[in-house]
């Protein structure tokens, strides 16, 4: 008796705590609608097959429980119930997956007037590409990146000429206006997700990936990495900020082209080599462990790192000068700074790529 109680009190429990702590849901994007509605299908249904399982647990344990003058009686298998039981299961699963593609659908029919953007992912950081005012994104190709051409665009596409690069992690959109979000990864599986908008995206090497969706809040939201991408997943992270049309032209014309880009970087006009480490160090998602702000991160910060003496894990010192820059950049485990963890993978830089490097993280001392 007792036992039939305790699953009534459960049952009961689980249902009150659902209805008096309501998932409070916001609509701040045009696709949020279609999700939370699939999500309380989903809620309704397992909800009311609980319930029932439930009660029916209830009722076994109290009708049928040992006492004087009733015996259990064997009962192999009934052709009957079974039949019941996978024609209402066969309808439950038909009943959750039927909305999800309705959701799937709205997902990835893209209207036509939507923008683009494109969303690179890398270890651990985020970069966009927008197209320029000829609204179309220039072709890429792997073979194509380098420190000076992070995303690989075809130098010989004269669409790629004006896009729009932005080498942080902080993407922009324009309240009320349909985006298409391109998603491409530069080395492993990652998930592009914004908890606020519903929406999120695998990423896979050697793929594009897609979804669209209309903001229709102005706010600053975060962007997640859903994906376990390494020892620095948990700080890849970023933010979309949702603005007013003109907020977002304003922010937009402030952004380089490419063109502007290969000029910063010395491919068309001079520059100096401290930029060109920038440069590299954005590419190469440097800043996804290391911060030039002195805040900390998976690895050290860079600023004024360049001639400070670290005490290494075994307890000896070390100057950091450009030859110990060069070999923890190319052989990270030769020499682990004492409270960091031996995470970071070695990088395949020419000579000149690493005195640029060099040279930027001088400059920040």
């Amino acid at each position: 008796m007792r036992i039939a109680i305790a699953l009534l009190l459960v049952g009961v429990g689980t249902l009150l705590f659902h209805f008096l702590s309501p998932w409070w849901w916001t609509p701040i994007a045009s696709n949020w609608g279609v999700f939370d509605q699939t999500i309380l299908i989903t809620f309704v249904i397992t909800g009311v097959v609980f319930t029932v399982i439930m009660l029916f647990l209830a009722y076994s344990v109290y009708t049928y429980r040992n006492r004087e003058g009733h015996t259990a009686v064997y009962e192999p298998e009934s052709k009957k119930l079974e039949l019941w039981l996978s024609l209402g299961t066969a309808v439950g699963v038909i009943a959750l997956l039927t909305p999800g593609l309705f959701a799937w659908a709205s997902y990835v029919t893209v209207p036509e007037d939507a923008a683009q953007v494109e969303v690179v992912g890398q270890q651990w950081t985020w970069n966009y590409r927008y197209p320029g005012a000829d609204g179309v994104l220039g072709t890429t190709k792997i073979t194509n990146i380098t420190g000076d051409n992070p995303f690989g665009i075809d130098l010989d596409d004269p669409f790629g000429a004006d896009d729009i690069l932005i080498a942080n992690n902080e993407l922009h959109m324009e309240l009320d206006q349909p985006i298409k979000l391109l998603f491409r990864s530069k080395d492993v599986l990652h998930n592009f997700y914004v908890p606020h908008f519903r929406a999120k995206m695998d990423m896979v090497p050697g793929m594009v990936t897609f979804f669209w969706m209309t903001p229709t809040r102005t706010g600053k939201f975060e962007v997640l990495c859903a994906e376990l991408c390494g020892t620095g997943h948990y700080n890849m992270r970023g933010h979309v900020v949702v603005d007013e049309p003109e907020d977002f032209r304003i922010w937009l014309a402030e952004q380089s082209t490419f063109v502007e880009t290969l000029a910063a970087a010395g491919i068309s006009t001079g520059n100096d080599l401290a930029d060109q480490g920038r440069d590299i160090a954005q590419s190469r998602g440097c800043m996804g462990c290391h911060s030039i702000d002195g805040s900390a991160g998976v690895g050290p910060s860079w600023l004024a790192l360049y001639g400070k003496t670290e005490t290494l894990d075994g307890g000896d010192t070390v100057l950091v000068d450009a030859e110990f820059l060069k070999t923890s950049i190319t052989d990270p485990n030769a020499a682990i700074v004492d409270g960091y963890a031996p995470s970071m993978p070695p990088y395949d830089l020419t000579e000149e790529e690493l005195d640029a490097l060099v040279a930027y993280i001088r400059s920040l001392s």
